[in-house]
């Protein structure tokens, strides 16, 4: 008579004199693992899709990059190879000479001079344009009268024309029938002489570039300010921080990378003033 049927996924084995049972279960048809695919074959048109969506962001920039590169990085490594030289426009060709050019120029009294006024505008202008768009900027955020109009209007001199931003002030600042001198004498300042003495004529100098570039800044930096959630002035308030103070602690933090970002245009344009 036959025994028992064990099922078709177990089998067991039984040792002779031992109750142990060892059971190893068969791998069904299921468990086992499925032929493999094969490969997509993707068409011309797929293949070009995949080829413009990792090329075109490249080509789109590309121009820039190339005009850059002839127009500008061109010409700076080609003026630092030559300044090693003595070199001769005519010819188109120069000698070595190493850094003798630049121990010559470190030697010249007028450099020094030149470099002294090149820092000297560039802190008067940079430093308070920056302070004054932070300050109108903060102002401009709060809810106002009339809000629109002042934030068009501290835009206006940036669109005004350069000739003409020169013209109002070389007779603002005029030595003899200038305007300021004129104010000044009546409260009893002698003039000042601006286009001689240094340091006044930096400042007229300085006073014309914030005049210009002040609302620039300042419409910058108001976007980022309008950026910053709302909920942190009102939790703020709620914790009992006066204006000062939220300014501080949530604003300026909130302003950093506008603020890098318009420190180093200020600088760039600042040294190129002189």
């Amino acid at each position: 008579m036959p025994g028992p049927r064990h099922p078709p996924s177990l089998v067991t084995a039984r040792r002779k004199g031992s109750p142990v049972t060892v059971t190893a279960t068969r791998p069904s048809v299921q468990d086992e693992a499925p032929p493999p695919r094969a490969p997509r074959v993707l068409s011309f048109s797929q293949r070009l899709s995949r080829f413009d969506l990792k090329v075109s962001p490249y080509l789109y920039i590309s121009p820039f990059f190339i005009l850059f590169a002839i127009t500008g990085l061109f010409p700076i490594v080609f003026t630092a190879v030559i300044s090693f030289q003595d070199w001769d426009l005519v010819r188109g060709e120069g000698t070595f000479v190493g850094f003798d050019q630049y121990i010559w120029i470190l030697q010249q009294p007028h450099f020094w001079t030149a470099l002294r006024n090149t820092f000297s505008i560039f802190l008067l202008s940079t430093v308070p344009q920056l302070v004054a768009a932070v300050f109108i900027a903060a102002l401009l955020d709060r809810n106002i009268r009339a809000k629109t109009f002042w934030r068009m209007g501290v835009l206006l001199p940036y669109i005004v024309a350069p000739v003409a931003v020169a013209l109002i002030f070389s007779n603002l600042f005029a030595d003899r029938f200038g305007l300021v001198n004129t104010l000044l004498g009546g409260v009893g300042i002698g003039p000042i002489p601006w286009h001689t003495d240094p340091f006044w004529s930096h400042v007229a100098i300085a006073t014309m570039v914030n005049f210009r570039w002040t609302g620039y800044n300042t419409l910058i930096l108001l976007a980022a300010m309008q950026a910053v959630n709302r909920d942190y002035y009102e939790a703020a308030s709620i914790d009992g921080a006066g204006a000062f103070r939220q300014f501080v602690s949530i604003t300026l933090p909130s302003l950093k990378p506008t603020l890098i970002f318009v420190i180093i245009t200020s600088t760039i344009g600042g040294l190129q003033i002189f």
